[in-house]
């Protein structure tokens, strides 16, 4: 299953950077774009659109006069360079609001959130198409080096801090991407990870012993942080 996506913003480089964005999804197909709410308008009355990249603040009709003029509006990612917008965005609904310039770890937040709606509506309704991302199979990207790589959340066993980079650790291969420890973590589901120091977080199924000071994953002793030691005892009840 594809999502069928449209682009509408009235500045040529803010579709090039979303266009580009999205190529790093197989899941998302890109089937128009436009550079105003009336041509968007036309193409959605021509076909089926699952989700829109609006731009709000554009000549003629505002990219939120445009959503609420529309009986059953796509899933909507509002992007502007004003923030002023972004209440009225979250009460049509929108899965999120973008602010530019956009950096691609925050499209990559806000991409999540539609596939996390994909699944709960197929999953909820019992369509018959698979969801577009498998519980089992949920992943996100990494930049390493000078592209990005789709890694699977439960291929991580754990997430090292190195300054300005992190060190992803896999079975068979280790990932260094230049991130901070926190973001991947806003990333990675709360249910399966531990943040057990201000350097380290870890997979909860990969753990293989512990102890009240430390944890073994993967044969190598992590260390279980002062100011993470509580809540470390709560989940993984040490005593």
């Amino acid at each position: 299953m594809k999502i069928k996506a449209l682009i509408v913003d009235d500045e040529p480089h803010a579709i090039e950077v979303i266009e580009k964005y999205i190529q790093n999804f197989s899941e998302i197909e890109l089937v128009a774009k436009c550079n105003n709410a009336i041509q968007a308008f036309q193409i959605l009355q021509q076909g089926k659109i699952d989700l829109m990249f609006l731009d709000v603040k554009m000549p003629g009709l505002m990219g939120t006069e445009l959503v609420r003029s529309l009986k059953n509006p796509p899933k909507t990612i509002f992007t502007t360079a004003y923030q002023d917008y972004a209440l009225e965005g979250f009460d049509l609904n929108a899965v999120d609001y973008l602010l530019k310039p956009i950096p691609f770890d925050r499209f990559l937040k806000a991409i999540d959130k539609v596939f996390e709606l994909y699944k709960v509506a197929n999953n909820s309704i019992g369509i018959s198409q698979q969801p577009v991302v498998q519980k089992s199979d949920v992943f996100l990207y990494l930049r390493v080096e000078r592209k990005m790589v789709k890694v699977n959340v439960a291929d991580i066993y754990w997430v090292e801090s190195l300054k300005d980079y992190i060190k992803v650790v896999l079975k068979d291969k280790v990932l260094i991407s230049k991130q901070k420890i926190s973001l991947l973590e806003e990333l990675l589901p709360e249910d399966k990870f531990i943040r057990i120091h201000r350097s380290f977080i870890v997979a909860l199924n990969k753990i293989e012993s512990y102890h009240s000071y430390s944890i073994d994953v993967l044969g190598k002793e992590l260390p279980i942080g002062r100011n993470y030691k509580a809540e470390c005892q709560k989940r993984l009840r040490i005593t």
